[in-house]
């Protein structure tokens, strides 16, 4: 055996870290005990049954059932306004009313002038009446007797354009009354008392009728075939405005006669009775055709279903706790819910929240306890 010897002692420091060197050296060879994934924290609901609406959705636009602009028909001044902007307005009732005198004044003319006529009228019909017997009788002539059938021929036409003349003036002063040619909300005013206005120049105020009124939207051409036989049953439709939790309810009243080529569209139309005056003209709203009610569909919260490279799946939560990936068939969407054909069945437990943590076969901890 031989003897190493060092000619100068070793520092206390490094025999020290041989010391622990060997020790690491002993530790290493100890088999370490494997560590235990600690279960996901996950949330789940439980699969159910409910009967879901089959429907259409779309967004639309709300326009009035009919819009009319008022003009005058007569020049001259306004003197008075009988509304206030934004008023409602039953049908028939004053708006306007436009200086009256001069027409009037016309229209008493014209009944003057009718009142001549009718009288020189009458005596040249009396005139030729009492000829008619003496010609008769050979006291005058023929000639004489035409003459006066001709006057009072042309006074009796005479009396009739100036019947039309006084109807004419009559019109005239009526049109000074502008009145609503139907029930509505008015608009902002263009004009004011005072201020003089042409015959059909600018529109004095535009009148919508909000009650009933239409929501046009368009949809895919692929649903024309579902929705086409069923215009004349009164399709449902429901209009929600944004952030309102009530709907309101109309049917398909119109179809459009051809599918717009440029987004392959088709233009409907529904009508809303709009007792509330909910919706508004101008106005877009989410519209929901319903065409049918799948009774006692199986459904689960829509966050539940995930996509992957085979398809759509949930993760199903088993008895022991663990996680199993479930391929499924799902169906429409609605309110937050997906109906599933195919893959699961009422009260299976599924997870909600937290997928991206899970593995299959995994366990899972089910935040809050138990589901429910």
């Amino acid at each position: 055996m031989r003897i190493i010897s060092f000619s100068h002692p070793i520092p206390r420091f490094l025999l020290l870290l041989l010391l622990l060197a060997l020790s690491d050296t002993g530790c290493s060879n100890k088999t370490e005990k494997p560590k235990t994934k600690a279960p996901a924290p996950v949330t789940v609901a439980r699969v159910t049954q409910k009967d879901v609406p089959v429907e259409l959705r779309a967004i639309g636009n709300v326009e009035p059932y009919a819009t009319v602009a008022l003009k005058s028909r007569v020049a001259g001044m306004i003197t008075g306004v009988q509304f206030k902007e934004g008023d409602d307005v039953a049908k028939g009732a004053l708006l306007f009313t436009v200086d009256p005198r001069p027409f009037q004044a016309s229209l008493a003319q014209a009944q003057a002038n009718l009142a001549r006529d009718l009288a020189s009228a009458n005596n040249a019909r009396e005139q030729a009446k009492r000829y008619a017997s003496l010609w008769q009788e050979g006291i005058v002539t023929r000639e004489q007797y035409d003459q006066l059938q001709a006057t009072a021929d042309s006074l009796a036409a005479s009396v009739a354009s100036l019947r039309a003349a006084v109807d004419n003036a009559k019109l005239q002063l009526e049109y000074c009354f502008i009145r609503s040619p139907m029930a509505g909300r008015t608009g902002g005013l263009t004009t004011h008392p005072g201020n003089l206005v042409k015959e059909n120049d600018t529109a004095l105020v535009s009148i919508n009728q909000i009650v009933p009124l239409y929501v046009t939207f368009a949809l895919p051409e692929k649903d024309l075939a579902t929705i086409k036989g069923r215009i004349g049953g009164k399709l449902p439709v429901e209009a929600r405005v944004a952030g309102s939790a009530v709907a309101e309810r109309g049917t398909v009243t119109f179809l459009d006669n051809g599918v717009d080529p440029a987004t392959g569209t088709i233009k409907v139309k529904a009508t809303f009775a709009n007792a509330r005056k909910a919706l508004w003209p101008g106005q877009f709203v989410n519209v929901a055709i319903t065409l049918d009610t799948r009774k006692g569909a199986t459904v689960v919260p829509t966050r539940a279903v995930q996509t992957g490279q085979q398809g759509e799946f949930v993760y199903l939560v088993k008895p022991d706790a663990t996680a199993e990936v479930r391929p499924v068939t799902t169906g429409p969407s609605l309110d937050g819910m997906t109906v599933i054909e195919k893959g699961l069945a009422p009260g299976d437990t599924v997870v909600t929240d937290g997928q991206v943590k899970l593995v299959p076969g995994g366990k899972v901890a089910v935040k809050g306890g138990a589901p429910a």
